[in-house]
């Protein structure tokens, strides 16, 4: 059958699917539908519930290609916490940048703005909620934020415990990104965003650069 299923399309007709491997042409485009189809199974089936084989069906490939591309769940969802903190991670030296005194704004601006971000959004509240309910999705969570983002933020503060620090001020704003996007307790899931930033901002700073 030289590596080709048939599948049923909707009108009836075969078509093709294929197995194994893709030709080069394809591999990056195969890749990235297979990681949009993760983010949407791990937000709306979590972690546990997600399958190799319910990803792969939802991409449209056999599974022997998720797994020849990620080899397994773990990595197929630490590979999806990357693409979805690639945003965060590419703000987080703009964090650094300017006075110290208002790095606790500019962090705390920033992590608002990617959650307020309907884009940007769906693919946190996915990692956040498998990271939640799983220890292995939470190590992969852990692993990239304080190896990516953290560490890099506490190498910029000259303070004896810079990474306590870090954590803090992460810890701060991941609890309100929790309570505000995924609970959505009220009044703050309805409270406005630069009144957050207002609010919040001098305790983060407290936190980076305090006493």
């Amino acid at each position: 059958m030289n590596g080709v299923t048939a599948s049923v399309g909707p009108d009836g007709a075969g078509a093709p699917r294929r197995r194994g491997r893709p030709p080069a042409p394809e591999s990056a485009g195969t890749r990235d539908r297979i990681l949009d189809a993760a983010r949407e199974q791990f937000s709306a089936r979590g972690y546990e519930k997600t399958s190799v084989r319910g990803i792969a069906k939802a991409a449209g490939v056999d599974s022997a290609l998720v797994h020849h591309y990620f080899g397994t769940k773990e990595r197929v969802f630490e590979a999806a916490v990357e693409v979805a903190f690639g945003p965060v991670l590419d703000q987080r030296d703009s964090v650094l940048e300017g006075p110290p005194d208002e790095v606790g704004e500019r962090m705390t601006r920033m992590i608002i703005g990617l959650w307020e971000n309907p884009v940007t959004r769906a693919p946190l509240l996915a990692i956040v909620r498998s990271a939640v309910n799983n220890d292995a999705a939470a190590a992969v969570f852990r692993r990239l934020v304080a190896g990516q983002l953290l560490r890099r933020i506490a190498g910029q503060l000259d303070r004896p415990d810079a990474e306590l620090r870090a954590e803090l001020a992460a810890a701060q704003l991941v609890g309100i990104a929790m309570i505000r996007y995924v609970i959505r307790v009220e009044p703050l899931a309805s409270a406005d965003p630069e009144d957050i930033v207002r609010r919040v901002a001098p305790v983060v700073q407290g936190h980076l650069t305090g006493p």
